[in-house]
């Protein structure tokens, strides 16, 4: 008998659903079928593939007041983010199914050169529980539109959603060419070592190593990213008021449980004390609650094992120091209030590990060049964001990071890529670069 993941609303811990665990017998078995089904699909034109899931997206219109609900029950986050990303999805679904049709159209080179971009074959999607919908979204849509299948592994902690979203999309498909196995690590495993041709993964770097191991053995293709902690630098000639704002807002963003969360904040010494009074203004005004509560803007995190890891940072940042200008080491349990910390060091886990939760963490510094050098001192590089005005070009071409923002946020605007530097990831999603990452590129010369 099959084990179940059983789906937990974070907020209060009633139990919402279960979904069975796929064996390692079944996911093999699924493999086979989206080979079957990967051969008839990549066939057909790129146009007809693109109607087709651009079809296949409208037909989730008149569900996505259920799956807004759903995925905000299940993962925490308030009815109007979560709406925000089941409604942005089935749009996006579309326009990433036209954008991606560009990337894949056959290049000339010369008079009698091609660059053309094939299917790979079958792609393993592993997607993370804090953006459950949206970050599947990216890696599925580009990779269909190769003409590849694409077999999805939710995470545990989302299960529901994951099935209700992409269960009716499949449905809308042909057969085998979009499916669904649920499970834990054992379901993972198998599907990595299964005879796929590339895996997409969104999580934890920890997990990404684990799966450049298993994949290693046949080469098999990678996309991944692996997380962050995002450093912002604040200049004595930055626009306070605008700086601050954003320091908040990029800390507590689905309760601080965001890959591009502001995680570290160093401040010039000259403005600091103006700078972390306003942050604990504006912070103080956040409201945490479950994801129907009016005003709540900061919900549960996603597990006990989550929890007591922030609640471990802030209890290390404590002894070793800091001063807590908002909020306490002392939480309640599944939440974890709008808290604002400053005189953090390097020594402080705070400072160096993932939190991935609602905690504004300050430094101060006097010399610029200590500020980015800490701001570097990180095995992570997703992304960095410099406020400031004579000089921010600089600082900001100084920072080793996949993505920058300059008085703004770091996740770009246009057809940019989302990329990270250093261990934050490997190869890259969205742009018209980023797509071609789920095809093989192949030279033709007649």
């Amino acid at each position: 008998m099959n084990k179940s993941i059983q789906s937990f609303d974070p907020s209060n811990g009633e139990l919402l659903g279960e979904v069975n665990c796929a064996s390692a017998e079944e996911v093999t078995q699924t493999i086979s079928q989206s080979k079957t089904a990967q051969k008839a699909w990549k066939k057909l034109p790129i146009n007809e593939r693109v109607l087709a899931i651009v079809k296949a997206y409208q037909q989730l219109d008149p569900h996505a007041n259920a799956l807004s609900e759903l995925l905000a029950r299940e993962m925490g986050k308030d009815i109007r983010r979560a709406t925000g990303e089941a409604t942005g999805a089935i749009f996006m679904g579309q326009h990433y199914a036209e954008e991606a049709k560009q990337a894949f159209n056959t290049r000339n080179l010369s008079g009698s050169t091609e660059l053309q971009y094939r299917p790979l074959g079958v792609v393993g999607v592993i997607a993370p529980w804090n953006y459950p919908v949206m970050m599947a979204n990216n890696l599925i849509v580009p990779a269909l539109v190769a003409g590849n299948s694409v077999i999805l592994k939710p995470s545990e902690e989302t299960p529901l959603i994951a099935q209700a979203f992409f269960g009716e999309l499949q449905k809308h498909l042909p057969d085998g060419v979009l499916t669904i196995v649920q499970g834990d690590g054992e379901t993972g495993k198998a599907l990595v070592e299964g005879d796929i041709q590339m895996i997409a993964f969104t999580g934890s770097k920890a997990t990404g190593q684990n799966i450049m191991k298993r994949a290693a053995s046949k080469v098999k293709r990678l996309v991944m990213e692996l997380g962050g902690k995002d450093p912002m630098i604040v200049m004595r000639d930055a626009n306070l008021e605008q700086a601050a704002r954003f320091a908040v807002a990029g800390s507590f963003e689905n309760s601080g449980q965001m890959c591009t969360s502001i995680e570290r904040i160093y401040v010039d010494d000259r403005i600091a004390e103006k700078f972390e009074q306003r942050v604990t203004e504006i912070a103080s005004m956040y409201q945490v609650g479950p994801w129907n509560m009016p005003n709540a803007n900061i919900g549960p995190i996603i597990n006990a094992k989550q929890h007591a890891k922030i609640v471990d940072q802030l209890k290390d940042a404590q002894q070793k120091g800091a001063t807590f200008l908002f909020g306490s080491s002392e939480q309640p349990e599944r939440y974890i209030r709008p808290t604002v910390i400053t005189a953090m060091t390097p020594e402080m886990k705070l400072e160096s590990e993932e939190t991935f939760g609602p905690v504004v963490a300050i430094s101060r510094y006097s010399d610029i060049d200590d500020a980015i050098e800490r701001a570097n001192a990180s095995e992570y590089g997703l992304g960095a964001v410099v406020f400031g005005n004579q000089g921010a070009n600089k600082v900001a071409d100084e920072l080793d990071a996949g993505m920058v923002g300059i008085n703004q946020g770091q996740g770009g605007g246009g057809d940019a890529p989302w990329v990270g530097a250093k261990q934050s990831g490997l190869g890259y999603h969205g742009s018209v670069d980023g797509h071609r990452q789920f095809a093989q590129v192949k030279v033709v010369s007649k």
